[in-house]
Formats: C-alpha cells, structure tokens, sequence
C-alpha cells in the first residue's frame, strides 16, 4: 500500500486511491473532506506521476487555497501552480486569453467600494437617486444576475417589477461604464471566463488539454457559473473530482446551488461516489441529534455520520424566562465550566440565527467582564444603520450636535431636508422613546434605503428593530442615550501592555459563520419558531430544508458538549412575543436530551 494510503481510513482511502473518470466525495461534516482532496492531490502526483501543471485544485477562500497548498506541499515536496480560488483561477485565465473579448491584459478588478462608486455614476447618467434607490442593492440584484449568467442585455426580459426593471437600466450603463474603465468586477471574473470558453472553442481546448485532473472542494457552494465552467474544463479528460456535502449547504441566498452535486451525475452518467461518514469531531449523541433534524429534508442525499468517540454527555436543554434569561444562563454557564474544568474562553461559541441576536449577549458579556470575539460582524452599536438612527435621536435631543449633524448629512439632502423639518416640530416631553424612533424613520423614510428581499438589506433592518427593544426598555430619550454611551464605552479597547500575548475570548457569531469551524463547547441561542427557523423560511420547503441544515452545520460545529437555548418570552424587535419552541428541538427524541434545571428568580 502506498505509503500516502496508510494515513486514511477505508473510506478516504477509496476516494484517494480512484484511478479514472468522475468522482464524487460526499464528505459529512468533520469526516476529513480537506484530507481527501489534499491527498487525493499528493497521490496522483507522487504514485501516478501526473505532473503537477495538469492538475487545477479551486476552492472558494484565499484560506482554504493557502492551507490545502500547505498539505499538498508536506505531502508531496510540491504545489500545482494553479491552486487557488474559482475568482484568482479565472482573473489568471482572462489576462492571457480576454483579448478576445475585447478585455485589456492590464485590466483592473473592482473591489466592493469601486463597484458602489460605478453605480452612483450610472445612477447620475440615468437620473435615479440614491437616496430613494441603494445601490448595494441594486449591485446584489446585478451580482445575482452575473451567478445565472444573464446578461445585462438579457436582464430585461428577467426583470419583473419596478425594482428589477430599474436595475435592468443601470445594469447596461454599469457594464458601458466598467468597460469604459477596463475593470472587471468579481463577478465578470467568472461570467467572462464561461463566455470566452463557451465563444472561442480554441481557448476551450487549450485548458481542457492542459488539465488533466480538476479537483474543486465545497462543490454544494457552487453557483452556475462555477458549475459550468468547471464542465467545460473536464469535458475532455473527465476527470473531475469534486467534494461536498448537500446536508451543508447553506449559501442558497449568495446564488449557491447544493443541487449541483445531483446535476453531476446527468452530466457524467459514470460518476463514482464514494462517502465519508466517519466523524472526528463530535460525540455520537451530537451526531445523533443532528442527524435526528436534518433526516427531515427529502431533497438532497443525507449521510449517517458515526464516530469512534463513544458516550459522551447529552444535549443540554435549557428553558430561559427571556432574552435575559438567556444571556445570563450562558455566562454563568460559562464562567462554572471554566472553573471547574481548566478551560479557556477560546472554548466556547455561541451561535445565533440573526445578528441582532448579539445586543443582549455583548451587553452581558460587557457586564461579567467576559472578553468575547465577535465574528463576521460589527458590534451593534457600531453598525451604520445603528449610527444612523442615533445620529437622528441624538440631534433631537440636542440640536447643537455637530457630528451626528454631519453623519445625517451624508444621508442625502433631500433626507435632511425632512429631518429638519420634523426636528423644528419636534416636542419630546412625554413621548417615549420607542414612539420618537419610529417617527424620525418615518418623516426621513430612512427604512426605504433597504430592500427587505436582499439578505444583507433584511440583517440590517432587523438590527433597527432590535434597537426598538432598546428604546422600550428605556422610554426616557436622554436615559436611553446615556445607556447607548455607556455600554459603547464598555467596548473602548484596554491600552496592549508590551509583550503581552493575544487575549482569548469567546466566540460570538451566526450559525452561517461558523461553516468549517469547530469548538469543544457550543451554545446554539434562540432556538424558537420565527427565530431559528426564521419567519421568512418558514411557508417554503426550500427554505425551510435550508434552515434544517443550516441548524445541522451548527450543531455539528460541537466537539464535546452542545447547549439547545430558547426563552419562554422574548423582547425582539421591541415587542413581546411568546414563539414555541423550535420545531428542530422537537425533532430530537428525548433520550438524547437533558433538560437544565432553572436558576432564574
């Protein structure tokens, strides 16, 4: 046996040691998926004798490429030089071969901020306003287009009411302007290098010759201009391995499609798939537990995952009185399992569905003096749209307030032209806070800069709305922005003492964050209906099988011990709501769980 097979269990080594044709890696989570491509990679190059300049490995984060070359390279002594990200591949592939569409070699690639800038100057060529139309809206809108291939000249037989036949409009200009600056955006990276491929047969065949071997890892995260491109590059030597798992696929709103993975075997009918269900992660009960939920979805193949790791604790249940609850019984949780078993905070992560969800948990953390990391987010009060409504509570409450003047500035004219003339009618003796709130957002139509049907857009809203359960705990406007202040300054940062090592700190983030992450200690918080699964997820099928597995990719985040948390009654979105308990939690049997007692008075 070949000494790279010797390190893999029955099951990798299968998928490591496939001679020819498609291959599928259905990988569960923590079962070695990044081991199987990386060795995968090593033995074809050291027992098969490919050379590494006909093999193409893409993955989808600069991360993910950096460690798998780091593995490839202590396997096998070298690197195919063209590993990296689908983006990094094609942006290579266009500087070579865009001539033929016109592209420049020298091109430039916008980033986020220049493609926000391209828009605003399409808006101006066009007339619109973006006081009353987002561009990052409108660029969501035109990236998910790009994702489907659909040209700006195609859009308009798409675009179906007013919103999408506006962006329709500066699509065209936002692409004239693009090519009038020789920029791509990250986009165009991927819908340029199908076109040139689908266009020019000779470059096709160029690549094709060229890779032998194509390995592309997370393939449940792949949109349609990645299914396709990755294709047409197999279409001549067939040999494609691809690793996913549709139980994790949880990107549905970016454009990724899990359903790619069942699209291979149509596209190549002798397509070999081998699966991982050995986990090395978590504990067989957790395993269970999760697998007890995501059995649930009949749309995508399920694997039985299995560890070697035997006992182990049950799945604790806890039963909070409230949001408060909540938060409490995770730092006391904490700060008792700290104490008593030597841990350290780096342990611990506490997900949640939304990111609103974090105000009460940092304001708590803040106060037991519990350092905590938080993760793919701004804390609530530095987001912009929180600091956007606190500039307009702030001026109310003293018009000579210069930089919250300045910051509603630069929210438009013809917004601050409303605020102004809501603020010289302003009376704020006896209303409260919450009332004062909605108003402002009202005369400003502040709410109208986002689109609740874009993902980003309805985060946003949602942090606005968890500001009013804010405002309703503090009805006196004064009194609420004293306590705004003096939680934000509970976050200033401690002065760094020379050669001192990094803090550790708790993990805080969303369920969506935490994919490919994992800790001895999960918290997984607000485990109700509407919350998790999400209102907006709960009357389609689709959604709903996403929310399961998203709930899945959290649970089996857990190492060794997995905390289910919801409240009885929860202040959210500034109203008082009695949700039931999670369906997901009802899917667990009962021996696999074990309710803590409360602590609450």
């Amino acid at each position: 046996m070949s000494d790279i097979l010797t390190h893999l269990n029955p099951s990798q080594q299968e998928a490591v040691a496939h001679d020819q044709g498609p291959l599928l890696i259905l990988a569960g989570a923590g079962s070695g998926k990044t081991r199987a491509l990386t060795f995968r990679v090593a033995y074809l190059i050291k027992e098969k004798g490919i050379d590494p300049e006909n093999i193409l490995l893409v993955t989808f984060t600069n991360k993910a490429a950096n460690e798998m070359k780091a593995r490839v390279k202590k396997l096998a002594g070298i690197v195919p030089p063209l590993t990296g990200t689908f983006h990094s591949f094609c942006a290579k592939i266009l500087r070579h071969e865009g001539k033929h569409l016109g592209i420049p070699a020298n091109y430039l690639i916008y980033d986020e901020a220049d493609q926000i800038e391209t828009i605003k100057m399409a808006f101006e060529k066009l007339d619109l306003s973006a006081e009353y139309l987002r561009p990052a809206s409108v660029l969501t809108t035109i990236s998910q287009a790009k994702n489907e291939l659909i040209s700006a000249t195609e859009y308009p037989q798409y675009a179906q009411g007013h919103f999408q036949k506006t962006v329709s409009r500066v699509y065209l200009t936002y692409q004239q302007l693009l090519k009038k600056f020789g920029a791509l955006d990250f986009d165009d990276l991927l819908f340029e290098t199908v076109r040139l491929f689908q266009k020019e047969k000779s470059v096709l065949g160029k690549y094709q010759n060229r890779f032998h071997h194509i390995l592309v890892d997370e393939y449940q995260d792949t949109n349609r201009a990645q299914y396709l491109l990755t294709k047409l590059l197999a279409k001549r030597w067939r040999n494609l391995c691809v690793v996913g798992d549709a139980s994790q696929a949880i990107y549905g709103w970016r454009g990724a499609d899990y359903r790619n993975l069942t699209n291979l075997k149509k596209d190549f009918p002798d397509l070999k798939i081998v699966n991982l269900e050995q986990n090395y992660r978590s504990t067989q009960k957790i395993l269970d537990a999760a697998h007890m939920i995501i059995s649930r979805n009949t749309t995508h193949p399920i694997l039985k995952l299995w560890t070697k790791k035997k006992g182990g604790d049950q799945i604790r249940l806890y039963e909070a009185r409230s949001e408060l609850g909540e938060a409490a019984f995770v730092v006391r949780t904490i700060a008792e399992q700290k104490l008593t078993e030597k841990g350290c905070y780096s342990d611990f992560a506490v997900l949640y569905r939304t990111n609103a969800q974090s105000r009460v948990l940092e304001e708590a953390l803040l106060h037991a003096g519990i350092p905590y990391l938080l993760v793919g987010g701004v804390r609530f009060y530095g987001r912009k749209e929180i600091k956007d409504c606190l500039a307009y509570l702030r001026l109310l409450a003293n018009p000579k307030d210069q930089v919250s003047f300045k910051r509603i500035e630069k929210l438009g004219k013809r917004r601050l032209k409303k605020f102004l003339a809501f603020l010289e009618k302003f009376k704020q003796k006896k209303q409260p806070t919450i009332k004062i709130l909605e108003k402002v957002l009202k005369a400003t139509n502040y709410l109208e800069l986002f689109n609740p049907e874009d993902e980003k857009d309805l985060a946003r809203l949602e942090n606005i709305k968890e500001l009013r359960s804010v405002a309703s705990e503090f009805p006196n406007l004064t009194r609420f922005l004293e306590n705004v202040a003096l939680v934000e300054q509970e976050h200033l940062p401690e002065r760094p003492v020379k050669n001192q090592k990094k803090k550790e700190a708790i993990t805080l983030m969303t369920a969506h964050a935490a994919k490919g992450l994992e800790f001895p200690t999960v918290f997984m918080v607000g485990m109700e209906e509407g919350l998790f699964p999400h209102s907006k997820s709960m009357m389609e099928k689709d959604k709903l099988e996403e929310e399961r597995r998203l709930c899945y990719v959290g649970m089996t985040r857990a190492k060794n011990k997995l905390y289910l948390i919801y409240a009885r009654r929860r202040l959210y979105f500034g109203q008082r709501s009695n949700n039931p308990i999670s369906r997901f939690i009802a899917d667990i049997p009962e021996e696999l769980l074990e309710a803590v007692v409360s602590q609450e008075i």
